[in-house]
């Protein structure tokens, strides 16, 4: 066989899909693996970004295995996240320092209101192009950095 097949990796809020395509766009198989929710406040959302990875490596294996294709007949990959959800790494261990902070998460929504009633509204809006808001992935790491222990120190020694 060729290597003309593409592995689309669909990595979304609660689930996880691989499917693998033809060049001409038809669907040879899929494999799709759910992704636990985590609740630990009211407005919180989180996800385990270890069961993350598993779950693209354990669709993508199952993909390939439903197609009876091997790795090597994939010509590229090409993958889609959760965009704003967020991971913060321990550089030299690969460890995530915490969990996955979800792109719905409003943990951040009293840090982004002092930013507006403190007038940084169209400074924000004229240095990136977006508004004030929880959703992005800016006021996720500084919480991260203000409320998970040692990594503000993983931080200042470039090990995030």
């Amino acid at each position: 066989m060729v290597n003309n097949y593409v592995l689309a990796i669909d990595q979304g809020t609660t689930s996880t899909r691989s499917i693998i395509f033809s060049t001409e766009g038809e669907i040879i198989s899929m494999a799709q693996k759910e992704i636990k929710q985590i609740y630990p406040k009211a407005g919180y959302v989180e996800h385990n970004p270890i069961e993350i990875f598993n779950s693209a490596l354990e669709t993508a294996k199952e993909a390939l295995r439903l197609s009876k294709l091997e790795a090597k007949n994939i010509a590229t990959i090409g993958i889609t996240n959760q965009r704003e959800t967020v991971v913060v790494w321990n550089k030299d261990t690969g460890i995530p320092v915490y969990n996955a902070i979800v792109w719905q998460c409003r943990r951040t929504s009293s840090y982004i209101e002092e930013l507006k009633n403190a007038g940084y509204s169209q400074t924000i809006n004229s240095k990136t192009g977006l508004v004030p808001d929880a959703y992005f992935s800016g006021p996720k790491i500084k919480w991260i950095l203000d409320n998970v222990p040692k990594t503000k120190e993983l931080a200042n020694s470039n090990k995030l």
